[in-house]
């Protein structure tokens, strides 16, 4: 499709910008005919108007206080060859943004991992079979919804996807294999793609280099405080940058989470290479974190690589020049998921939960994660109660080798529990104080073998409750 340039205006009136606009809209057929057939009335003024003085519009739930256990948003600088805008589309019954859009250079490869769940949504499909299409190469652009999951929907949404990569690939020049795509909010509700198409041109329009705090607000649904976070790395001499965005605050569970993650990298490495390290570092990361128990249907994490700071290529996962950028990717891959945790529906503690001596590094995960996500454990973690003999019935009821008369289990540098039994040194008054701090360890030692495993997670409060408990409304 020719595209028809967007008229440079500064001095113009707010009506020859307008004029402009309705002229681009009209050239482009698919998008007028889109609107004309579905939007009316108040929807068609809500999408098109947006009043120079009007309040930004907040990201997020309403009424959700902000997690005690959030971190700042870090300065992230630009990557090369990324730009990135966002919209408001109206997949929310409040005033937010919830479209993004994330344009990459010519040549930019992709890699991804995605949720193990067997109902996938349609996003997800869409992902696997282009990435296999396209074998990860000139990947030019990510389109990403919150508020409408796009899950369960079968043809109708697989069509939506479809229709949305159709629409994006014809603003862009280029091929409906070379968008990603990603979706997140209500189980069950078909995607209304014509939402999307009809924010294209403002989307297009409005690319920056430097809006990686507005995309990460965008793409929050429950989520309290966005999620982000940044490296600069060093290959064969030349400074590279690795830039990451992230989503979750429930339905958070291993195999991946229900979160969206888009990292981004001006290097120059192989879809192999981004395979190889993503699949690599989400073990100890994203695999690694649980709220609830619960795997999304959604779950997708992203790596783009665009060559825009000139390294030279890398091929070989076991390159030595990566080494300093796999340490880098995997800082950031880690702060994403951790941040994740630290914004768990209602949550007020981060633990980390250690397992060691266990029979294998599978059985040490196994009962890790069966630690972190016992309700009994994680209330006991609420109430602030060091009540290891929860702890023990969750090791225990995994069926994993363990010596009885061998487990020792510590909340921090306190001994709770040693050779089988309470233990000899156990100080009352030490562990509650230690039980109010805000971030909690507990390690496990099983006594059956050498084999490890972690795994954060969050308590279990009456927040949780109140923000699922009314997830639709």
């Amino acid at each position: 499709m020719t595209k028809t340039p967007t008229l440079k205006t500064p001095a113009a009136s707010r009506i020859t910008q307008r004029a402009a606009e309705g002229l681009e809209r009209a050239l482009d057929p698919f998008t007028s005919a889109v609107k004309r057939a579905v939007q009316t009335g108040a929807d068609a003024v809500a999408n098109l108007t947006h009043p120079a003085d009007a309040e930004p519009a907040k990201p997020g739930k309403p009424g959700l206080a902000v997690s005690p256990l959030a971190v700042p948003f870090p300065v992230m600088p630009p990557v090369g060859g990324v730009q990135l805008s966002t919209a408001q589309s109206g997949f929310y019954k409040h005033d937010r943004k919830d479209t993004l859009l994330m344009k990459f250079a010519e040549g930019t490869t992709c890699a991804g991992v995605f949720t193990r769940h067997t109902i996938g949504s349609a996003p997800v499909d869409w992902c696997k079979k282009q990435l296999d299409a396209n074998e990860g190469l000139d990947v030019r652009a990510l389109i990403c919804n919150a508020g409408c999951a796009n899950a369960f929907t079968g043809k109708p949404g697989a069509d939506a996807a479809r229709r949305t990569a159709s629409a994006l690939s014809r603003r862009i020049d280029c091929r409906q294999r070379d968008i990603m795509l990603a979706s997140t909010g209500v189980i069950g509700q078909v995607l209304d793609d014509s939402r999307i198409a009809a924010r294209l041109f403002d989307l297009e329009k409005d690319l920056r280099a430097d809006a990686w705090a507005e995309a990460a607000a965008t793409i929050m649904t429950t989520d309290t405080f966005p999620k982000g976070a940044t490296e600069t790395a060093i290959i064969d001499g030349v400074t590279v940058r690795i830039n990451g965005i992230a989503k979750g605050s429930g339905m958070i569970a291993p195999d991946m989470a229900t979160m969206l993650a888009f990292i981004a990298t001006d290097a120059t490495l192989s879809p192999g290479v981004l395979q190889a390290l993503l699949a690599l570092f989400t073990r100890t990361t994203f695999n690694s974190v649980t709220v609830d128990g619960d795997t999304s249907t959604n779950d997708t994490c992203l790596l783009f690589a665009t060559g825009a700071a000139g390294a030279p290529k890398i091929s070989r996962a076991g390159d030595k020049r990566l080494a300093d950028f796999k340490a880098k990717l995997e800082r950031v891959m880690h702060a994403l998921a951790t941040q994740l945790i630290r914004d768990g529906e209602g949550a007020t503690k981060f633990v980390k939960v250690n397992v060691t001596g266990a029979s294998s590094p599978a059985s040490a995960r196994r009962i890790a994660k069966s630690i972190a996500e016992s309700p009994l454990v994680k209330t006991a973690f609420a109430g602030e109660d060091a009540n290891w003999g929860r702890i023990v019935m969750a090791v225990g009821k995994t069926e994993e080798p363990v010596d009885r008369d061998r487990i020792a289990i510590r909340f921090g540098d306190l001994v709770a529990a040693e050779h089988g039994a309470v233990s000899r040194t156990y100080d009352e008054a030490a562990m509650s104080a230690y039980m109010k701090k805000a971030e909690l360890e507990v390690s496990v030692d099983v006594g059956v073998g050498r084999a490890t495993a972690h795994v954060y997670t969050c308590d279990l409060t009456h927040g949780y409750i109140s923000i699922n408990g009314d997830y639709r409304s």
